[in-house]
């Protein structure tokens, strides 16, 4: 198999984005955090930035409203949208909202590609043809899958469990790899393998899922006293530790 793409969030700043991309880094993803603080010209600095570099830019906005997503994308021009809601199949609603706003993403900006983020749970606690089922609904309008990992209200995170109420990610915490597998053996579009991903464990997950990428946020952040992740700020030695785990992975080509 081809050497997978790295991927690391969340990436703030033109500076860091220099430093991730000269780590080996291939897309830098960005996050706009509130619909109503959705112009940031730090972070377009910061997309066009990883552009000049040659790398990929991602942006994640953490709102779903179609005129602002819209906005948004107008203001930043990044390569890649992620979307990265909490899909519950069993609230059409909510999937079927989802689906509009990537349909609305499509038409107005056919250049820009996106990736949707496919809930997977812990291991042990999956029901994998639920996941595979909602990831078909999403196929046709998706150039990417992300497989990260939900986590229930038990967590002690917010109301839903989850570190950002709504949205999947940042947990620190791996999904069910064998789920993952599945994901990527059915998928007709490319699957990033995220949740938990670091340089210690990196290489057992593309050997377990074979992804064509892996993407790390907590797990390549730096830490505090407590040892605790520190949102929007990399570990440089770890984002290049990462790396090197991937790119030297025995009986891989590099992509």
């Amino acid at each position: 198999m081809p050497t997978p793409i790295v991927q690391i969030y969340e990436i703030q700043t033109p500076e860091e984005a220099r430093a991730v991309i000269e780590c080996g880094a291939d897309h830098v993803g960005s996050v706009i955090t509130t619909m109503e603080n959705r112009h940031v010209p730090t972070i377009r600095e910061t997309v066009a930035r990883v552009r000049q570099m040659g790398a990929v830019s991602s942006l994640i906005p953490l709102y779903t409203d179609t005129d602002a997503v819209l906005d948004t994308l107008v203001y930043y021009q990044p390569d890649l949208v992620h979307f990265c809601e909490q899909l519950d199949d069993a609230e059409r609603v909510c999937v079927e909202k989802a689906i509009t706003l990537q349909k609305a993403v499509r038409h107005h900006f056919p250049t820009i590609k996106i990736t949707r983020a496919i809930p997977i749970g812990r291991s042990g606690n999956v029901d994998s043809d639920r996941v595979l089922a909602l990831a078909k609904r999403f196929e046709p309008l998706s150039d990417f899958f992300l497989t990260d990992t939900v986590i229930g209200p038990e967590s002690g995170n917010d109301a839903d469990g989850l570190p950002v109420s709504g949205f999947v990610g940042i947990t620190g915490l791996t999904c069910d790899w064998s789920v993952a597998a599945r994901l990527v053996e059915q998928s007709r579009i490319p699957v990033i393998l995220a949740g938990g991903i670091a340089p210690e464990n990196v290489v057992e997950g593309i050997r377990q899922v074979r992804p064509y990428g892996v993407d790390s946020c907590t797990c390549t952040n730096a830490a505090d006293a407590n040892g605790r992740p520190i949102r929007f700020k990399k570990d440089l030695t770890r984002v290049r530790n990462l790396v090197a785990a991937v790119r030297g992975m025995a009986g891989t080509d590099k992509r």
